[in-house]
């Protein structure tokens, strides 16, 4: 594999520059990037939100990095029109227009496909036991739907909650899963545990579908607590590890705990489609929850987390029993905290900051626990999130850095073109390669002196260089005849990727302007004089007869050396 470069001495000034100049414009050459992802460790303290301020773009277009697939001058936009984060947030979360619901009303036979061959069965078995059409979709609504705030909580929910393509081939059964999220992004976490329980995906990603009173399958018991609540050492409010009297950390939940729970959870199975008997496994339905197995049920009295649930209690009250004990326990709040934290924000947020959204978590202000919205808006409104742009952030996971420069550009997509991408930089939506997601939360950062980056899991050297020649395609090559943005014949309804570089050519005419869009839309605002005159060089450089296929390349070049930095590829 070969980096993709030009030979302009201006350009490649531009990126060394950019590079070396990776923080806000401060300086301080390798060692910013890793500052740039290290919580906490800032030379000035967070700066409180001011909410009868109104907002600046550049905080605007900050904000639309958190809680969006990537800044536009339109979104900007409106969040400036709203005055302040708190508003905008709330006018997100009332909004609804993203959906897989008709993806889920598909549900097939196991071997639906059977009878097909040649292209046809390729079409079939892509169609419904697939991730693509789902992908394509995710992509979709991440480019153009207004719903942003839904679906950057659902995209992190579904790395936190995993239940992966790779492991269960169902199309239907993905998008009813991943619509729960999508619906429950702002409900109560409580609910959105029960729901998930009972999903026949997740019942067969982690084994509790067909669970047998006679050999309880205990991976769905012990994930539900190792990673959808409490973790696995008890912690203070604020995240950190309570310890015992030797200063070792102490362990949030025994092996016990998880035989118990796993035979609470005993006598599920999946519902079938067309009224077929339970035994006939070619019609089983991934798009309704899992139905009563009675004969393979545990009914004596089961004890976990400090919780009995008495003999011959039903099925349900067990699960509500295990859901309510999980929910409940004290380790939860901050646990998930932290969690939305990192994929939203930060990659390493101070104590203080975990035990504020904890607290809210815990309590929203009305006595209820595990409401979504209060947690989320707690999150985006904290100080550590909208104080200064040189507070330390996250390196951008593939999927944002692939969403954020084709929202930049402007692209109208079915999705696609991202789909032929983002493989080979090391995350598909929906094919986590296990239940620990596509990275760890607690990844240390190298040289990081202690600190934690989880998308750096990810940075090898064959994903570096995707990265970086997946942002030469769509900048400097990026013309509308790339075989990836044409429409797929095969794909039933495919449109292709229409690019956006009209607007672009048009600020190319007035140099301020183009630069200050990049400025504002990739760096949110901290791009440097150098920064800015290493542009303006690289651009110079770029001559041709046709002035508009050279306002093109000029700007094609811009972008192609902001979006390869890492002021644009760390999140600060």
């Amino acid at each position: 594999m070969r980096i993709k470069y030009l030979t302009s001495s201006a350009l490649l000034g531009a990126a060394l520059i950019l590079s070396a100049c990776g923080g806000g414009g401060s300086g301080g050459g390798s060692g910013e990037t890793s500052s740039a992802i290290r919580g906490g460790e800032t030379t000035a303290p967070p700066v409180l939100p001011l909410e009868d301020t109104n907002i600046t773009p550049s905080e605007a277009a900050r904000l639309a990095k958190q809680a969006s697939f990537g800044p536009t001058p339109q979104l900007i936009d409106r969040i400036v029109a709203l005055k302040n984060a708190s508003a905008w947030i709330d006018e997100q979360m009332s909004l609804k227009s993203s959906t897989y619901a008709d993806i889920a009303a598909l549900p097939v036979p196991v071997n639906y496909c059977a009878a097909k061959t040649g292209q046809d069965l390729t079409n079939c078995n892509r169609d419904n036991y697939s991730s693509v059409p789902m992908v394509m979709r995710f992509y979709a609504n991440a480019t153009a739907k207004d719903d942003q705030l839904r679906q950057r909580v659902a995209f992190a929910l579904s790395q936190i909650l995993v239940a992966s393509d790779l492991e269960v081939h169902s199309t239907a059964g993905l998008a009813t899963y991943n619509q729960i999220l999508l619906d429950r992004s702002f409900g109560n976490y409580r609910d959105l545990l029960a729901a998930i329980t009972l999903n026949p995906f997740m019942g067969n990603f982690l084994d509790m579908v067909d669970s047998n009173k006679t050999a309880a399958n205990e991976n769905y018991a012990r994930e539900l607590m190792q990673l959808f609540s409490l973790g696995t050492v008890l912690l203070n409010a604020d995240g950190t590890p309570q310890t015992d009297t030797a200063g070792a950390p102490i362990a949030a939940y025994s092996n016990t705990d998880v035989k118990e729970v796993a035979r609470a959870l005993t006598g599920w199975t999946y519902a079938r489609l067309d009224g077929a008997a339970v035994s006939d496994y070619n019609k089983i339905d991934y798009t309704r929850p899992m139905i009563l197995y009675p004969a393979r049920y545990d009914t004596g009295s089961k004890t976990f987390l400090g919780k009995t649930v008495a003999a011959n209690a039903t099925q349900q009250a067990n699960v509500d029993a295990v859901i309510d004990a999980v929910f409940n326990h004290p380790n939860t709040a901050p646990f998930i905290s932290k969690r939305l934290i990192q994929q939203l924000v930060l990659a390493n947020p101070t104590p203080a900051y975990v035990g504020r959204v904890s607290a809210v978590f815990a309590n929203n202000g009305d006595g209820v626990r595990g409401d979504m919205k209060a947690v989320i808006k707690a999150i985006l409104t904290d100080s550590e999130a909208r104080g200064s742009a040189a507070i330390p952030g996250k390196v951008k996971e593939p999927v944002l850095l692939a969403t954020s420069l084709a929202r930049a550009i402007g692209f109208t997509t079915d999705g696609y073109s991202l789909y032929t991408r983002d493989s080979g930089m090391g995350q598909r939506p929906f094919s986590s390669p296990s239940v620990f997601n596509f990275y760890p939360y607690d990844f240390p950062l190298p040289l990081g002196d202690g600190a934690v980056s989880p998308v750096s899991k990810l940075m090898t050297t064959s994903t570096s260089i995707a990265r970086h020649n997946f942002v030469y395609d769509w900048t400097v090559s990026g013309e509308q005849t790339r075989s990836e943005f044409q429409p797929q014949t095969v794909i039933t309804g495919a449109t292709g990727t229409q690019l956006g570089w009209a607007t672009w050519e048009a600020l190319a005419a007035d140099e301020t302007k183009l630069l200050d869009r990049i400025n504002l839309v990739l760096l949110n605002g901290t791009m440097t004089s150098a920064q800015r005159q290493s542009l303006s060089s690289a651009m110079a450089a770029i001559t041709n007869n046709d002035p508009v296929l050279q306002a093109r390349k000029r700007v094609q070049v811009a972008l192609y050396v902001a979006a390869s930095s890492p002021m644009f590829q760390v999140d600060r």
